[in-house]
């Protein structure tokens, strides 16, 4: 056949049938060679790998699963793909699907879309649906009943305490415990929380760590403690910081030391404080959240918490894998994952007013 000829007939194809026409061999023989059948002569394998070479053609999957093959699919809810982590975690969770063959579909999770998001999944007949973020709990509680319902692995990542969830999550309680910790050693009695206050359902395991080192020093919260988020509205995380910084600055009785729900927050934080000729950490401590690469570039540099990812995914995938092809679990898995406090420059003893 001329190239001419192929290139007409390859355009041409639109099903197994037409490209069984253009390898010249039986549709069965080609399908054989496609779902990797056992018993085919090597020249005929090569025949086909050929012809999907010249050809571009790539079988239907949906076609594949009504014969009763699996998709080799698995849905990714995102709560969306604004910071960093998420798409950190977005993308290493891929990798290793991946790498087990196994492709993904990713949707956003916005408020009140979770049904058609999921039942969507469902209709892909995916092999298991995977949550990444925080989301509405009765929503997500939801949805994670209707997948146990259709005996679809699923897997909950970040949003911890969900009722009947497979969970994979830090543990922002011992991180936020391990922060405090840190900065009550230095000195600090009292703490502005930046962020935290109003963030999603991440912040009840932040509180509960606050709580935590708080009292373990025989120190209440309300007296330690102070938010200033009602101040002003989050659009920005960088201008949202500086503006929080800016208050908690004009504060009678100010606080000593800054713990801000993420970096971005901490480092418009640092921003803010230079600005008003306030110098960190002799007038103020700072502390972010993620360890974003712009902690180790700030100056002062930022201590943080590392998040570990490349431990959350790899925890993940595990939790993930051991689901397909296995009984249903009766009782939820659980898994916490140990943060690591990065202590830099932006933090150090509490000024004496």
């Amino acid at each position: 056949m001329s190239k001419a000829a192929k290139a007409k007939s390859s355009a041409a194809i639109r099903s197994t049938a037409d490209f069984a026409r253009y390898v010249g061999l039986a549709r069965t023989t080609v399908s054989r060679v496609l779902n990797g059948q056992p018993g085919l002569k090597q020249k005929t394998i090569d025949q086909v790998q050929r012809a999907l070479s010249e050809t571009g053609f790539t079988p239907n999957a949906h076609a594949l699963h009504l014969k009763g093959k699996r998709t080799s699919m698995v849905g990714i809810c995102v709560e969306d793909l604004l910071t960093p982590p998420a798409v950190r975690k977005l993308a290493a969770l891929q990798k290793l699907l991946r790498e087990r063959g196994l492709s993904s579909l990713i949707e956003v999770f916005a408020p009140g879309a979770g049904r058609e998001v999921v039942r969507h999944f469902l209709s892909m007949r995916v092999e298991a649906v995977v949550f990444i973020g925080h989301f509405h709990r009765e929503e997500i509680e939801a949805r994670i009943a209707e997948l146990i319902a259709h005996g679809t692995p699923h897997l909950v990542i970040d949003h911890f305490g969900l009722k009947n969830a497979h969970t994979v999550s830090l543990d922002r309680a011992k991180a936020m415990e391990d922060v405090v910790n840190h900065l009550l050693d230095f000195g600090h009695r009292t703490f502005g929380l930046m962020g935290i206050a109003r963030a999603p359902s991440s912040r009840f395991d932040r509180m509960t760590g606050i709580h935590a080192a708080l009292k373990a020093r025989g120190l209440d919260f309300d007296t330690c403690t102070v938010s200033l988020d009602h101040l002003h509205e989050r659009r920005n995380d960088f201008e949202y910081g500086r503006r929080l910084a800016g208050s908690f600055a004009q504060q009678a009785h100010r606080p000593t030391a800054l713990l801000a729900l993420n970096d971005e927050i901490a480092v418009g934080a640092l921003r803010g404080l230079h600005e008003l000729g306030l110098r960190v950490p002799r007038d103020f401590s700072v502390a972010g959240f993620n360890n974003q690469d712009v902690a180790a570039m700030t100056s002062p540099t930022l201590t943080t918490v590392e998040q570990n990812i490349a431990t959350t995914i790899a925890t993940a995938a595990e939790l993930l894998l051991g689901q397909l092809d296995a009984p249903m679990k009766a009782r939820p898995m659980i898994k916490l994952i140990a943060p690591e406090l990065i202590v830099r420059e932006s933090t150090g003893p509490a000024r004496v007013d």
